[in-house]
């Protein structure tokens, strides 16, 4: 059984993991809260922090089965199993402290850093300074996106 990358159509994404879900498919659909006001009303959504994505543990039996969902655009195959794990599991980590953390770019420049101190203790992710904040980019490199986590300097450690 292997990781894959499930690329779906538009606002599709809790409809497959549905499905996944409904048909003994191991997935995993990072959500984040957002928080919407309508007149007086606040009312709190879950939206994919990677739109048009959802991870997925399958063998060649149920890859036949995930495109009869009709929500599939491809499956993209996952050559490095334990980054790409390592990865999802570092923006797990992160989601479990602050469920609002959104989805940016991936930075392939900067440092790889570990935060060793405050909330996100333990967490690894590539640095990069914007507009003087210091954001740790936990990178889901296959889709070529991440999550941002602002940490201070002191609270960072380089991974050589």
């Amino acid at each position: 059984m292997r990781w894959h990358v499930i690329h779906v159509k538009p606002r599709f994404e809790k409809k497959m993991a549905l499905y996944c879900e409904a048909h003994a498919i191991r997935h995993y659909l990072p959500l984040r809260e957002e928080t919407k006001r309508y007149q007086r009303r606040k009312v709190v959504t879950e939206k994919p922090v990677f739109p048009s994505y959802v991870f997925s543990v399958f063998d060649d039996d149920k890859r036949k089965l995930i495109f009869e969902s009709r929500s599939v655009i491809r499956i993209l195959e996952v050559v490095n199993q334990d980054i790409f794990f390592h990865e999802l599991e570092q923006v797990r980590k992160a989601l479990e402290i602050d469920v609002t953390l959104g989805a940016c770019p991936a930075f392939t420049a900067g440092k790889l850093v570990k935060i060793i101190s405050g909330p996100f203790m333990g967490v690894e992710g590539i640095i990069k300074a914007v507009k003087g904040k210091t954001k740790v980019i936990l990178n889901v490199d296959m889709i070529g996106q991440g999550v941002a986590v602002e940490a201070e300097t002191e609270f960072l450690e380089v991974i050589e």
